[in-house]
């Protein structure tokens, strides 16, 4: 079998799709963190990610500036999407709440998703925001 990049149409609505992502940033003092992740995102638009302000990832994300988020189907035939590109961190405040509630509804379903989100959001919630810059995609259902 062989493999094939998706189409801008094709990657952008599999990486809008309910996936576990991996984000991968640098650090300085080592390799780069590589931690899942629930995320967002809307095809033209940006991909975010919910965090505590002082979580690792949080303070590598705003140290650096720039990160990648891969996303991956598990099942045959696999898929995946890559994104790369800068950050901008912003501190959440009183609406942190409704976007942890609406993530966990994206992920966990209404019930849960409500239940998740009442059981607590970090008082520094912060939303990282990844404009994707660079695209990496393979289906490999595709022929080459």
């Amino acid at each position: 079998m062989g493999t094939q990049s998706m189409t801008e149409g094709e990657r952008q609505e599999f990486l809008a799709g309910v996936h576990v992502g991996v984000l991968a940033i640098e650090r300085a003092d080592g390799p780069p963190l590589a931690v899942p992740v629930w995320y967002g995102y809307r095809p033209g638009g940006v991909v975010e990610v919910l965090t505590s302000g002082r979580s690792l990832k949080g303070r590598l994300v705003a140290a650096a500036g720039r990160a990648s988020l891969c996303a991956q189907q598990e099942e045959l035939p696999y898929r995946f999407v890559t994104v790369e590109g800068p950050v901008e961190v912003e501190e959440l405040g009183e609406e942190a709440r409704i976007q942890v509630e609406e993530l966990a509804i994206r992920y966990l379903g209404e019930e849960l998703g409500r239940s998740y989100a009442a059981g607590g959001v970090a008082d520094d919630e912060v939303v990282l925001r990844l404009t994707p810059e660079r695209w990496l995609s393979v289906d490999y259902s595709k022929p080459t």
